[in-house]
């Protein structure tokens, strides 16, 4: 039985990566033609994601030096798509976050990956969907009760 799903398993992965290999996801042009660094787009994405977080688990994410960290943080403070605060409970302790215009380019980037995953299900017929629907609340409650 173990056999079995673990076969299951590495057959749903690679047809994962498979799917991820054919369709490569696209950014707009727009934000590949801005001036942020890969490290700087990790950050954002980073807070887009968690919420705020202390410049330590920053540098922590990305395995960087808590120095290396400060230095694209306030880079990204500096084109005004991240702010800087103390944190309320340990004025020594710096919090990061998003600022509205990091919040728009991670959201439009969250969106395309939304929109590529729209126009993939639009192929699906109403009995596949709903066998696809069932999948994702599957996978939800899994993840729901591991992260509670």
């Amino acid at each position: 039985m173990k056999n079995n799903k673990e076969a299951l398993i590495r057959d749903i992965l690679e047809s994962s990566s498979r799917i991820f290999n054919i369709i490569k996801p696209r950014v707009p042009l727009d934000c590949l033609s801005s001036d942020l660094t890969v490290a700087q787009l990790r950050v954002l994405l980073l807070l887009y994601s968690d919420g705020p977080a202390h410049m330590s688990a920053i540098a922590s994410q990305l395995g960087v030096a808590l120095s290396s960290a400060t230095g694209i943080v306030d880079n990204l403070v500096k084109k005004e798509m991240v702010f800087r605060e103390a944190d309320s409970l340990d004025r020594r302790l710096v919090v990061c976050k998003l600022a509205p215009a990091g919040e728009d380019l991670t959201g439009r980037l969250w969106s395309m990956g939304e929109l590529q995953l729209e126009q993939l299900l639009e192929g699906l017929t109403p009995g596949q969907l709903e066998k696809s629907a069932q999948v994702a609340r599957m996978l939800l409650d899994n993840i729901t009760g591991k992260f509670k």
